[in-house]
């Protein structure tokens, strides 16, 4: 999501403008990979302060809640460095982000993971004015 591309309104906090990333990426991404019978469970890290935390956990169940209403979901937060798969998904979003932000040029850490990718959407692509 580039930022600047965002609404004001879209931004009056971090933890608002990173749940509209969460809520496009399960309503476009879940109906692919989930069923009716199946078992969510959203692992996220945890981040800065105790309130901006809340605000993010907050921000996500919220959104779980809004898109997979029929589904058992479960959400959990932990810091990164404790959970490997929460590694590996941060090296692929920071590689995702290379590839999209600025001339687009920097594809090579895309370039190892893009085999592995399902689905990947810019969301304010047609965008063309920024806000700041």
């Amino acid at each position: 999501m580039e930022k600047s591309k965002a609404q004001p309104q879209t931004r009056t906090t971090e933890d608002r403008f990173y749940k509209y990333g969460w809520l496009y990426h399960l309503k476009y991404s879940s109906g692919l990979y989930l069923r009716n019978d199946t078992e969510l469970h959203v692992t996220a890290a945890t981040i800065g302060t105790k309130k901006k935390r809340i605000a993010f956990e907050d921000a996500i169940r919220d959104v779980c809640k809004q898109i997979i209403p029929a589904r058992q979901v479960r959400t959990a937060f932990w810091p990164c460095e404790t959970d490997p798969c929460l590694q590996v998904a941060d090296y692929c979003t920071w590689a995702i982000q290379r590839k999209w932000e600025g001339d687009g040029k920097d594809v090579r850490s895309y370039d190892l993971i893009k085999d592995r990718i399902n689905y990947e959407y810019d969301l304010w692509q047609k965008g063309t004015t920024h806000h700041f």
